[in-house]
C-alpha cells in the first residue's frame, strides 16, 4: 500500500474510540503473527487521565538530550497519523509507515483467513502493532508508550513494559472504564505487574488507595513522585521556572518547556521516571535532565500562535483538563478573551462548560469534524445559563468559528480553541495554512 491507501485502510476499520474493543487477545495474536516485536523492546508505559502525553514528552526530550535513541508512541494525532510514532524525536516517514501498515494488514488478514480471529483487529490495535514493529526494527533503546484508554486491556499493555508510570487519575471514558474514581483507577493501575518499577504521580485519596492495593497484591514497591517545589519565576505566556527536590536530587531554576502550572506535576513525574530508568542502567547526566525539560514540546497543549489576535490551542477534553486550562486563563490570558468550544458528546460537557464559559468575554460554539461531536443544539442549551446572549455565537464549522472570532476579538486579545484534541488538530491545520499563504505573498 502507498501512504494514502494505508491511511484509508486504517480509517476504514472505524474511528478509534467508537470501535475500540478493550482486550488483549487481538493484539497478542497480531503481534505473534508479526514475530512478537515487543519482546525485542525495553519499554516504558504511561497511563492516567491527564498529563500522559506531557509526561511522555518530558521523558522523551530528556532521554534524547542524553543521546539515548527513543521511540515515542502517543495518541491522538493532530494533523498527520505519522505524529503518533517518533524515533529520536522525528516522525516516521510516510513510506515507512505505509510499508509497515501493509505488513500489519497482511498479518491481520491472515488471522481472519485462518479463523484465529473473527474480525480484523481495530484501528488502535493495528496502529500499536505498527509502532512496536517500527521501534523493534529501529533498535530503539527505550520505547515510550502512552496508553490509549485505561490500561488493563489496552493494546500498549502487550509490550510488557519493565517500567510503568501513572499520571493523576480522574473520571474519563466512563462508558468503558467505570463511573467511579475507584473503577477507573483499577483499570489504570492494572499495568502494575509483578517485577515492574511503578512510578506514581500525586493522586486523590480514592485513586491512591486503589493503586496501593494493586502494588501490595503484585508485591511491587511503588515510587511516589513526591517533590518539593519552589516557584522562581514565570513568563507572561505561562512558562514556569522552578526549583524542585525529590528523594534523590535537587534541580535549581529549571525553565519548563511546556506552559501551565499543571506541568509542574508532569515534570516531577517525568524526572522520577528518568531517575528510575537511571537505576536500571540508562546513562542520563543531570545536565541532560535539565536541558531536556527546558526543550520539551507537546503540540496542541497550551500552544500559542502569535497573531493579532493571538490563538491559544489546548486540547482540554475532560473536566480535569478544563480546570487546568481555566487556571491558566485566569492567571495568564490577555484580554479580551474569546473561547471557541467544540467537544465530543460522550464527555462531561456540563462540567467543562461550567468551568470554561464564564471566563470568556465571547463564547463561540462549533462542531468537531468527527462523528462523535456534540451537536450545536446540545452545546447551545448548556451555554444558555452560563453566557449572556450578546456574548454567545453559534457556528457549524471551525472555519466559520475562526472567522467570527477574528471579527469579534481585538488585535490585543486572545482566541482560545478548546474542548477536543480533534478540534485542536483542525485548528492547527487551518492556522498553519494561513501562515504558509502569508509567507508566500
Amino acid at each position: 500500500m502507498q501512504f494514502l491507501e494505508a491511511l484509508q485502510y486504517l480509517l476504514s476499520l472505524g474511528h478509534e474510540t467508537v470501535t475500540m474493543k478493550l482486550g488483549l487477545r487481538n493484539s497478542q495474536l497480531l503481534l505473534e503473527a508479526l514475530g512478537n516485536p515487543q519482546k525485542q523492546l525495553s519499554a516504558l508505559q504511561i497511563a492516567g487521565t491527564n498529563g500522559k502525553g506531557s509526561t511522555a514528552a518530558f521523558v522523551d526530550s530528556i532521554l534524547r538530550t542524553a543521546g539515548i535513541r527513543t521511540g515515542l508512541y502517543t495518541s491522538p494525532h493532530l494533523i498527520s497519523i505519522t505524529e503518533r510514532i517518533k524515533i529520536g524525536g522525528r516522525e516516521i516517514s510516510t513510506d515507512n509507515f505505509a510499508e509497515l501498515a501493509t505488513e500489519v494488514r497482511e498479518a491481520a488478514e491472515g488471522l481472519v483467513r485462518d479463523q484465529k480471529l473473527e474480525a480484523y483487529p481495530t484501528f488502535f490495535e493495528q496502529l500499536t502493532a505498527i509502532a512496536l514493529l517500527t521501534f523493534a526494527r529501529s533498535k530503539v533503546e527505550l520505547a515510550i508508550l502512552e496508553t490509549g484508554m485505561g490500561g488493563r486491556l489496552d493494546a500498549t499493555t502487550c509490550a510488557q513494559a519493565h517500567t510503568v508510570a501513572i499520571t493523576p487519575i480522574d473520571l474519563d471514558h466512563e462508558e468503558h472504564l467505570g463511573e467511579t474514581i475507584e473503577k477507573v483507577a483499577a483499570e489504570k493501575a492494572a499495568i502494575i505487574r509483578p517485577g515492574v518499577t511503578a512510578v506514581i504521580a500525586p493522586q486523590s485519596n480514592a485513586a491512591s488507595e486503589v493503586i496501593r492495593e494493586r502494588c501490595e497484591s503484585t508485591k511491587v514497591t511503588p515510587v511516589f513522585a513526591e517533590t518539593s517545589v519552589r516557584l522562581e519565576d514565570s513568563t507572561r505566556d505561562g512558562r514556569f521556572c522552578v526549583s524542585f527536590q525529590n528523594s534523590g536530587n535537587a534541580y535549581k531554576r529549571v525553565w519548563l518547556g511546556l506552559r501551565g502550572r499543571h506541568q509542574i506535576v508532569n515534570v516531577s513525574l517525568a524526572v522520577a521516571v528518568v531517575e528510575a530508568l537511571r537505576a536500571k542502567g540508562l546513562v542520563v547526566p543531570r545536565a541532560a535532565i535539565i536541558q531536556g525539560i527546558e526543550m520539551a514540546t507537546h503540540p496542541g497543549r497550551l500552544e500559542v500562535f502569535k497573531e493579532k489576535p493571538a490563538f491559544l490551542l489546548d486540547g482540554a477534553h475532560n473536566p480535569a483538563g478544563a480546570q487546568a486550562l481555566r487556571n491558566y486563563l485566569d492567571e495568564f490570558a490577555y484580554r479580551p478573551l474569546t473561547l471557541i468550544f467544540g467537544a465530543m458528546r460522550d464527555k462531561r460537557l456540563e462540567r467543562m462548560a461550567e468551568t470554561l464559559f464564564p471566563v470568556a468575554d465571547q463564547v463561540i460554539l462549533t462542531q468537531v469534524d468527527n462523528e462523535r461531536t456534540a451537536k450545536i443544539e446540545v452545546l447551545e442549551k448548556l451555554a444558555a445559563s452560563l453566557v449572556a446572549k450578546e456574548r454567545l455565537a453559534v457556528t457549524h464549522s471551525l472555519k466559520e468559528a475562526i472567522t467570527v472570532a477574528r471579527e469579534k476579538t481585538e488585535p490585543s486579545g486572545v482566541v482560545c480553541v478548546t474542548g477536543s484534541l480533534y478540534l485542536i488538530g483542525e485548528a492547527k491545520g487551518q492556522l498553519q495554512r494561513v501562515k504558509e499563504v502569508a509567507r508566500s505573498i
